[in-house]
């Protein structure tokens, strides 16, 4: 889709928004990017912080994306099976999102809820892009495997439906590269290649499945706050443009190496 693996993050920070109206601002972005990015990512801790109205304000600031991009709700929900039966109507039945980011600590118990959607995609968080994420997801189990290897199996176990993919950090491209072996055909939702500095050509790489396909680098501070004036929407432009044909570049220079 617009020739681009690139999945735009909608993340308004009050911190750096150059404008003081959410919605006009992200809704602004969208048209400026609707034909460079292959999906958008908004983050509802953003949105649900805003209070009562914060996922009205989200429903305002994605009306103008248009439908054949899909629209990923970073929510990271799990729970047990019942509070997740709730989570996953919420996402996908009140809010129609597309997709989701889920949490795998619940097993899969707390997963089903979600792959009873098999219209909908499902992003079991997997390894994470914070300097933090070894203290629980490189542990080491009584079988050997790394706690985020675990994940990927399992994962993999949960996607008999075709819709169920794995996030992982491009802080970290020799895990991403692992979980790709493990996972040889599942979607990968790349976040952290902007401010946190991941490596992307490495982790475009290490993601990229058999056909060069199969990964979504996101990008969202690093786009939404290109500049803090009133050339935002153009600045914003730029900077995805310029990300997403690196992505292009990238891709078909692994692709021929191999």
């Amino acid at each position: 889709m617009n020739n681009s693996f690139l999945c735009i993050g909608l993340d308004p920070d009050p911190e750096y928004l150059p404008h003081p109206h959410i919605p006009s601002f992200l809704q602004e972005i969208v048209d400026a990017t609707s034909d460079i990015a292959c999906a958008y990512k908004p983050n509802l801790a953003f949105f649900e912080a805003l209070g009562l109205g914060g996922m009205q304000t989200l429903l305002e600031s994605i009306r103008s994306v248009p439908k054949h991009i899909p629209i990923i709700a970073d929510a990271k929900r799990g729970d047990i099976g019942n509070t997740d039966a709730f989570y996953a109507r919420a996402l996908f039945d009140i809010y129609k999102f597309d997709a989701a980011t889920v949490s795998a600590y619940g097993g899969h118990e707390g997963i089903k809820p979600f792959l009873d959607y098999a219209d909908r995609g499902i992003f079991v968080w997997c390894r994470s892009s914070n300097e933090g994420a070894a203290d629980i997801q490189d542990l080491e189990l009584a079988d050997g495997r790394l706690m985020y290897e675990a994940v990927a199996e399992e994962a993999r176990s949960w996607n008999s439906a075709g819709n169920v993919g794995l996030v992982v950090g491009a802080t970290w491209p020799e895990q991403l590269e692992r979980v790709r072996d493990i996972c040889p055909d599942m979607p990968i939702l790349v976040p952290g290649v902007g401010v946190q500095e991941g490596d992307l050509e490495a982790s475009v790489q290490a993601a990229m499945d058999r056909r060069g396909e199969g990964f979504l680098i996101n990008a969202s501070r690093s786009i939404l706050y290109s500049a803090r004036n009133d050339g935002y929407a153009g600045a914003a432009r730029k900077t995805a443009q310029k990300l997403r044909n690196r992505i292009n570049v990238m891709r078909e220079a692994a692709l021929a190496r191999r």
